[in-house]
């Protein structure tokens, strides 16, 4: 067993079995997907291109039981793309949860920008709602869906694969005289739907909406616009991460003076000293 772990470093805020993953067990999720409306080339990092003109997009909603990082909600954006062996998984543009477990993990070990936020996903009625607040009664998000119809395993398959592949970008900026780090990392997860007491899947589709509530500069989640809404998803289910690799790196060295080094936002290197594809 291989295991990832943070700081400090007698006492990390988490550790992950490199070899096998992270597990979720007792998850609930609602999901949107619809075709991508304005610029989303802008979103994405170099070794990506969109997968198609418009890219679908999904909006997701959790609430994680449990897992090995501890039990949390998450919210996270994502667009459909191709990396350049071909390979069609999803980017990761936005991501917030409320751990900070899962927080460190995800940035550290994949890139996943993760922040705190406030998550909720609660059912009322024959309804289910899942909101995003940052800060506190600050609603960026809200998505609303009516549990109506069970999908067959076929149909829903076709709107989320049991094992998908993710791609987050996982920038290490150094101080002045340091080594920088940026990588692109792909990696999957696997989800085993549950079953009722019928042997049937619980998974639903329904009507469903999702609005962007209040624009934020600070958190432009809205910054994925929705054109055409496709399908609206309810599961409950268990799941892996893992299987994580860096399929793109890039690596540079910071000037030693930091009055004379160039202001970057993370999307630019200064002159990388190598830049090799790491397949």
């Amino acid at each position: 067993m291989v295991t990832g772990g943070g700081i400090p470093i007698d006492a990390p805020l988490y550790e992950v079995d490199l070899d096998s993953g992270a597990d979720y067990w007792g998850c609930k999720a609602i999901a949107e997907i619809f075709t991508v409306d304005g610029d989303a080339a802008a979103l994405i990092p170099e070794g990506l291109k969109l997968a198609g003109n418009p890219p679908l997009g999904m909006v997701l909603l959790a609430d994680y039981g449990d897992s090995t990082l501890g039990p949390y909600r998450e919210f996270v954006s994502l667009i459909q793309v191709v990396d350049e062996s071909g390979a069609v998984g999803m980017y990761i543009p936005y991501i917030y949860v409320t751990n900070d477990a899962a927080l460190a993990a995800g940035r550290e070990l994949l890139g996943a920008p993760k922040k705190l936020a406030r998550i909720e996903l609660s059912k009322e009625y024959e309804m289910v709602q899942g909101v995003l607040e940052r800060p506190s009664s600050k609603r960026l998000v809200t998505v609303v869906m009516k549990l109506s119809t069970r999908m067959g395993p076929g149909v829903l398959r076709a709107f989320m694969a049991e094992e998908t592949p993710y791609y987050s970008l996982r920038y290490l900026p150094a101080p002045p005289g340091g080594t920088s780090v940026r990588e692109l990392v792909r990696w999957t997860s696997k989800i085993s739907v549950r079953r009722d007491r019928f042997a049937e899947e619980l998974a639903f589709t329904g009507a469903g909406s999702l609005t962007y509530d209040s624009p934020s500069a600070i958190d432009p989640v809205h910054n994925l616009g929705v054109g055409t809404l496709l399908g609206s998803v309810y599961l409950e289910f268990d799941m892996r991460l893992g299987n994580a690799q860096v399929v793109r790196s890039e690596v540079w060295q910071e000037p030693a003076n930091s009055e004379s080094a160039p202001a970057t936002n993370g999307t630019v290197a200064p002159e990388p000293v190598a830049s090799p594809g790491g397949r």
